[in-house]
């Protein structure tokens, strides 16, 4: 089955943010800000696959906007721990440009689909 952009870069995003979780458990000994993005972080995409098989318009925005509401959390949450230190630079900027790059991408689909809704009621 051939998967969307989205589906993908938030699988490899889940895949990477499971790597920085084990990096800030166990070398940074971080146990609670690492369980909050590794929950949030691999939420998008698992939300992303729910749209993806959504039982209706409605269902899918609804799942799509809970995976973009993850996106910001996930990208709170690295904003914190680059500023905070937590992690080498090098680590987290990768990590927030790719998560800035979801939230466009999601935001991108969520208007769209809004839009097309509206345009249908019309």
């Amino acid at each position: 089955m051939k998967r969307s952009i989205i589906q993908e870069k938030s699988y490899f995003f889940a895949l990477k943010i499971i790597s920085f979780y084990k990096y800030l458990a166990h070398q940074q000994r971080e146990y609670i800000i690492a369980k909050q993005i590794l929950r949030s972080g691999t939420s998008i995409g698992a939300n992303v696959e729910e749209a993806a098989g959504g039982q209706s318009r409605k269902d899918f925005i609804a799942k799509l906007c809970i995976s973009y509401k993850e996106t910001r959390e996930t990208h709170y949450w690295l904003r914190l721990i680059r500023d905070s230190e937590l992690a080498p630079l090098d680590k987290v900027t990768v990590l927030i440009k790719d998560c800035e790059e979801l939230l466009r991408i999601l935001g991108a689909i969520k208007k769209t689909t809004l839009n097309s809704q509206l345009l249908t009621l019309n």
